[in-house]
């Protein structure tokens, strides 16, 4: 057993002694595994969604934050990632995005702020646009699904076919804001977990039609916080570009300093703050909204309100 498989094991048992359960759920496509916590807090019920070659294990930190803040939290895995099973056949997007909607509707009981990393950006969408109803706000950070030309795409696909142990140092530095110390001694095994057919298998079959339609996009009528790190080198900034010009107007879309592709690594005490200010602003603007209605003036518009905790900003940078 490689060193990265212990970890986990590790992390998971602490997890299960502060009171996040570890179950799983069967689906019409694979038995999937996640992290279920009760909340002391008031905010809705957060979803956690992770990137491609991750699992729900690098949100602990995050997670235990928000339970203290939220009504319950989960942290979801995909098919092939982290302790849910395979699937039978190749992972496909649709086949992750049939998996991941099947599992949510089952454990949904009320609309919830739905944060995606990365590919798990892309299901978060995807989720939204087809079960808008159980979505209350979405929180995306650098999230997968803009159009891209083909070999762009190929390049980023590239990024994902790690041969040595000078690849997962690369591939390190692309992905954090600083590399934490101990990334070198789990190098071999990052290599061994991208060689797995499961993910193979994903960036066999990602295609640019795969991703979202500025239709879709701007048809997205929920509240929506798109974070994306100055640091993030591993996905193009013109991925950036086209959620920029196509989410609706009410998006509000921050670039912080100090945080990369995954700002739940990089900053996981910010990263969680900021996330709950957010689902405080849509409870807060859900309830003004009702009030207004309640007295007879007209509804407000979509754009949220004033932000709180905001992630830093850039120098001169403000959010659009």
């Amino acid at each position: 057993m490689g060193i990265l498989p212990l970890a986990e094991r590790v992390a998971r048992t602490a997890l299960n002694r502060t009171g996040a359960q570890s179950r799983w759920v069967d689906t019409s496509v694979c038995r999937l595994h996640l992290y279920d916590a009760v909340g002391t807090g008031p905010l809705p019920t957060v979803v956690l969604l992770h990137g491609i070659g991750s699992s729900a294990l690098p949100y602990a930190p995050v997670l235990q934050r928000l339970r203290r803040r939220a009504r319950r939290v989960i942290a979801a895995e995909a098919p092939g990632h982290g302790w849910s099973a395979a699937p039978p056949s190749a992972l496909t997007p649709e086949c992750l995005t049939a998996a991941m909607s099947e599992l949510l509707d089952r454990e949904l009981d009320e609309p919830a702020i739905v944060v995606g990393n990365s590919l798990g950006g892309a299901v978060a969408v995807h989720y939204a646009l087809s079960s808008g109803s159980r979505v209350r706000a979405l929180v995306l950070a650098s999230p997968a699904g803009a159009c891209m030309e083909p070999a762009e795409l190929e390049a980023l696909l590239g990024q994902f076919k790690l041969r040595s142990r000078a690849d997962a140092r690369a591939f390190f530095e692309r992905l954090y804001h600083r590399v934490p110390w101990f990334s070198p001694l789990f190098a071999d095994d990052v290599v061994r977990m991208f060689s797995h057919e499961t993910i193979r298998s994903f960036t066999r079959s990602a295609r640019c039609d795969h991703a979202f339609t500025p239709e879709q996009l701007r048809s997205l009528s929920m509240p929506i916080l798109l974070i994306w790190g100055r640091s993030d080198r591993l996905m193009p900034g013109t991925n950036l570009e086209y959620y920029r010009r196509h989410l609706p107007p009410h998006a509000e879309i921050e670039e912080p300093e100090g945080v990369g592709h995954c700002p739940h690594i990089d900053d996981p005490r910010r990263f969680a703050e900021r996330v709950a200010a957010f689902a405080e602003e849509v409870l807060l603007r859900g309830a003004g909204a009702v009030a207004e209605a309640a007295a007879g003036a007209p509804p407000a518009s979509g754009v949220l309100g004033e932000r709180a905790v905001p992630l830093e900003q850039g120098p001169g940078q403000a959010a659009t």
